[in-house]
């Protein structure tokens, strides 16, 4: 496992968050969590999707071995990673929003950031 944060939480409890939250950052494109779940978070997710870029079926099945859903792996593979060729890292960013009422922990919002041939421009 990438990082060394234990989000306090057993091994195999944390990386059955991690593979749950990384799944719903690439179906959804953004979630809402604490600061340092989403670096965490981060981590994981960039290291997915350029694994992706690399369209082979041993990529697909390294995939497929931590990507909870197969739905979501191929929107992986031929719609996120394609977004991303010729960029080198960076796809995610974080947006802190404030802290969460009830226990004050740092909130905000991971997302893939929008690559288009527009924005270069």
């Amino acid at each position: 496992m990438p990082g060394s944060r234990k989000l306090g939480k057993k091994s195999d409890s944390r990386k059955a968050m991690l593979r749950a939250m990384v799944t719903y950052l690439i179906e959804n494109g953004k979630i809402e969590t604490t600061v340092t779940r989403a670096k965490e978070v981060r981590s994981v997710a960039e290291k997915y999707i350029t694994l992706a870029k690399n369209d082979t079926l041993h990529t697909r099945r390294q995939a497929l071995a931590f990507i909870t859903k197969e739905d979501v792996v191929k929107k992986l593979f031929e719609e996120v990673a394609p977004k991303y060729k010729d960029v080198n890292g960076g796809y995610t960013r974080i947006i802190k929003t404030g802290p969460r009422r009830g226990d004050a922990a740092e909130m905000c919002i991971i997302e893939l950031t929008a690559k288009d041939k527009d924005a270069k421009k």
